[in-house]
């Protein structure tokens, strides 16, 4: 009974880290290998950040290298609406993103970090779909 328990928590806490569990991982990494370097040349080589969101989802790691994954994300997306962004837009972004590093502080394990990185590029992405909904673009 206890070990029930404790799988229904960890599967609690991977839904929670990991939104929409297997349904993002349908897609396949298109990267050449499962190296570092050659995953983060396909998330900058995305079209825009939703692609890139998709294949970090794709290509993650589920441990701490994700956070370089997250940080290529977050670039892209940040691409679309940084420039413009006035400054209550910015500081609200970065509230937010501080927020993703406060949620798993103080929890150990690698996936708490990878959790954190997905949660940042998450942040990232809602403020480039906000941008380009505003700006009328269709990337």
């Amino acid at each position: 009974m206890r070990l029930r328990s404790c799988l229904a928590g960890l599967a609690l806490v991977l839904l929670e880290a990991f939104p929409g569990g297997a349904a993002q991982a349908a897609e396949e990494c298109p990267a050449k290998s499962n190296a570092m370097e050659d995953i983060i040349a396909v998330l900058n080589g995305a079209p825009s950040c939703d692609r890139a969101m998709k294949l970090f989802e794709a290509c993650a790691y589920g441990a701490s290298g994700d956070v370089q994954f997250g940080e290529a994300v977050e670039k892209k997306c940040e691409a679309d609406f940084v420039g413009q962004a006035k400054p209550p837009q910015k500081l609200s972004y970065q509230r937010e993103l501080a927020a993703c590093d406060r949620k798993y502080r103080n929890k150990s394990g690698t996936m708490y970090i990878s959790a954190t990185a997905f949660c940042r590029a998450e942040v990232a992405q809602r403020y480039s779909r906000r941008a380009l909904k505003a700006g009328g673009a269709g990337r």
